[in-house]
């Protein structure tokens, strides 16, 4: 048996003989966005339907605040890291005020090593 829980920074993954009672807390807590299966099988997490919501509400802002956060940086601190950005413009593109410019969205994907598509 498998229960896979998936939400914004927590990610709960349990495998082998798991005691009905523990399924029955994770379903109560989580319902929907609980993945429980009886197999070993794994999904595309992209085809299932936590993920088409998460990812029709993640704005490129978002992203890089969810980014900054994982990395525990603060704003000033990652407009550093960016070549100098102040605070205030970090905050704005985090708040979707300021658009992300295709060259801060390429330093933001090589900073966190993902791709740049996550910031446009």
């Amino acid at each position: 048996m498998q229960v896979h829980v998936k939400t914004p920074r927590i990610n709960i993954e349990m495998k082998g003989e798991i005691p009905e009672e523990i399924v029955r807390v994770i379903r109560k807590v989580y319902g929907k966005k609980a993945v429980i299966s009886e197999d070993d099988t794994l999904v595309n997490i992209r085809d299932t339907e936590w993920f088409k919501d998460i990812d029709a509400r993640l704005t490129p802002g978002k992203a890089m605040a969810n980014y900054r956060k994982l990395l525990k940086l603060t704003q000033a601190e990652l407009g550093e890291k960016l070549g100098g950005i102040p605070k205030q413009n970090i905050s704005q593109m985090e708040c979707d005020v300021r658009p992300i410019s295709k060259k801060v969205a390429k330093q933001l994907a090589a900073l966190y090593k993902v791709s740049v598509e996550e910031f446009i």
